[in-house]
């Protein structure tokens, strides 16, 4: 009798719990929420034991995508040290748990897939009881894991016969770029893979993760091109304004005596806020990434996106300090596969392969014993350009010698057209003591058109207005006249000019030694890091046109800010073309502004008598 009542205990306790369950509201989590609740790291993880996702908030924007229904396509591209891989492992072991269904992860190889299968998936899917009590392990292949509700299928991008075969509602892959691209014969490896989503296309979600290549790779295209690009703000801890961490902003001690160790120069790296200019420490880090949020920065269309793609590089790394970085780059800056590999894995950026290669550190090996503002012996004349912003003017002054030989004598930022007037009237002291005067300075007219012509008809003697031309030209500039009847301006001469053959000059002479005669383009003693960079924010790369044409074109660095340094010496070397710089050496020594010729000069004089009552009327 005893027997019984236990028996019949016992059933009713169990049919208790199955109602209890089958009646319980679903648990509901986001993909973050169910990693921190449930998956447990190991010994070979950086942080073993359970996961927090405080180490790395940056990446519960990127798993949620996984809970957003609207969005199908999530493309992370990823510096080294981020847990992109980790992201993957989350997704996986919810899907797992929570909505199984058939689901496939891409790596480049099938050694490699054996390898990730072997030491990261199932340590993981053993480490969670809700996973390791469905996982069918002793049934499970190398590529093929099996659970109670579904298969996981791992596959190499090298085996298209393997992609192009069953209905998949999940589809991942891991380091894409590093998978061999299309043949001639077969599609690409994502292109075939992606065709096993079409039976799932409603509910299917597809992630991809890498580090970048080259800009015509994988992951740098489709995060590029998905209908919204996101980048990771932070708070600065003293201005609390929300920036992105910059390699740029990343500042240590120059050692041109080459006195101290890569380590040594290193740990003098510091982290400068772009809006405010305190230093971040490391320490201010993990606060200020807790705090972070991603922002778009590029939308394509209306409506919520279907494809969402995510860029950060290795500075938001919770593991790496400011010197571990600035170590790296050290170390490899001298090596161009080195430097690839530091640009890729570190920048989160596009190698991109140019034969003219500039640099900052070129800049630096370009200084003279000359301090700023003084003019060298060998220079006969001076130029000066000015790249106009909003807010602000950009100025250059350049010294000119023979054999189109250059150096640097000032530059600097304004506020005002009245302060690039001042600096333009100043008279230069020569090495030999001899005076000099700004011989001719181009003035950039693209962004305040009205108010530079204004201030150049003020200061003909001087200035120019010039302009940037939309499409390559014969020339390297062409001077023209604007056509405004009945205006001030009508008629002055407005130069065209080719940035793109001025630049290719400033890099190819940025390469040559010092010294007078040399056709060298160098720098003061006095260059500052900031100018170094701007003139050197631009590399010409290959470029694949609409109509399949590849041209050479010059395009901003992607780890580089502003270059309104370099267009001011683009236009200060086109106002040494117009000055006749090439045949210099051919020439007798002159230091003053040269004199236009009376027909030129009594026609500008005409112009300006026509103009006057308009003028004063104004």
């Amino acid at each position: 009798m005893g027997y019984k009542n236990r028996s019949r205990k016992k059933t009713k306790n169990l049919f208790r719990r199955v109602i209890r369950r089958t009646l319980a509201k679903p648990e509901e989590l986001t993909v973050s929420q169910w990693a921190e609740k449930y998956r447990v790291l190991d010994e070979s993880s950086n942080i073993s034991g359970k996961w927090s996702n405080d180490v790395t908030p940056y990446l519960v924007g990127i798993m949620d995508t996984m809970n957003d229904d609207y969005i199908r396509e999530v493309y992370l591209c990823k510096g080294s040290q981020l847990g992109g891989t980790e992201v993957m492992i989350n997704m996986l072991m919810y899907i797992i748990d929570k909505t199984p269904a058939p689901t496939m992860i891409v790596y480049p190889s099938d050694d490699l897939a054996k390898d990730v299968s072997n030491d990261r998936l199932k340590p993981a899917f053993r480490l969670s009881p809700r996973i390791k009590r469905g996982f069918l392990e002793n049934s499970s292949k190398e590529l093929r894991l099996k659970f109670r509700t579904m298969a996981l299928y791992l596959r190499g991008a090298g085996s298209p016969s393997k992609l192009a075969s069953k209905a998949i509602k999940y589809l991942f892959f891991d380091e894409i770029d590093k998978m061999a691209g299309a043949s001639q014969k077969e599609a690409s490896p994502y292109n075939l893979a992606m065709e096993r989503i079409k039976t799932y296309k409603a509910q299917s979600k597809v992630y991809a993760c890498s580090t970048p290549t080259v800009s015509t790779n994988y992951i740098w295209q489709l995060h590029d091109n998905a209908d919204e690009v996101r980048h990771y703000f932070v708070p600065c801890p003293h201005c609390g304004e929300m920036i992105e961490l910059q390699w740029k902003q990343i500042k240590y001690v120059e050692d041109e005596e080459k006195k101290l160790s890569p380590r040594d120069r290193a740990m003098t790296a510091k982290y400068i806020c772009q809006e405010c200019g305190c230093v971040i420490q490391d320490k201010d880090k993990p606060k200020m990434l807790r705090l972070g949020e991603w922002r778009a920065v590029k939308k394509r269309g209306i409506g919520r996106p279907k494809t969402v793609g995510f860029w950060i590089n290795s500075l938001y790394s919770f593991f790496l300090t400011w010197a571990d970085i600035a170590e790296e780059f050290i170390k490899d800056k001298k090596d161009p596969e080195l430097l690839q590999n530091f640009i890729n894995s570190w920048l989160a950026e596009p190698w991109e392969d140019t034969k003219l290669k500039t640099s900052a550190e070129l800049v630096m090996e370009r200084k003279t014993d000359m301090p700023e503002m003084i003019v060298p012996a060998w220079g006969k004349l001076l130029t000066g350009g000015v790249d106009i912003q909003e807010g602000s003017l950009y100025y250059t002054v350049r010294a000119w010698g023979n054999h189109v030989t250059s150096q640097n004598i000032t530059h600097g930022q304004v506020l005002s057209f009245a302060d690039i007037e001042r600096i333009m009237n100043l008279e230069w002291e020569r090495e030999d003591g001899a005076k000099m005067i700004v011989n001719l300075a181009l003035i950039d007219s693209g962004f305040q058109p009205d108010n530079t012509y204004d201030f150049c008809i003020t200061n003909a003697d001087w200035a120019m207005p010039c302009k940037g031309a939309s499409n390559p030209m014969h020339n390297h500039y062409h001077i023209s006249q604007i056509n405004k009847p009945g205006s001030r301006v009508d008629g002055i001469k407005l130069v065209m000019i080719d940035g793109g053959k001025y630049k290719d000059n400033i890099a190819a002479r940025m390469q040559r030694a010092n010294g007078p005669n040399t056709g060298s383009w160098m720098v003061s003693r006095d260059c500052d890091e900031d100018y170094a960079q701007q003139v050197t924010a631009e590399h010409k790369i290959s470029i694949r046109k609409g109509n399949g044409k590849v041209v050479q074109e010059w395009q901003q660095k992607k780890s580089h800010g502003d270059n309104h340094y370099l267009d001011a010496e683009v236009y200060a070397m086109a106002a040494a073309d117009i000055l006749g710089v090439r045949s210099l050496h051919l020439e007798p020594e002159q230091t003053g502004r040269s004199e236009k010729p009376q027909q030129e000069e009594q026609a500008q004089n005409e112009n300006w008598v026509q103009a006057e009552p308009e003028w004063i009327g104004g």
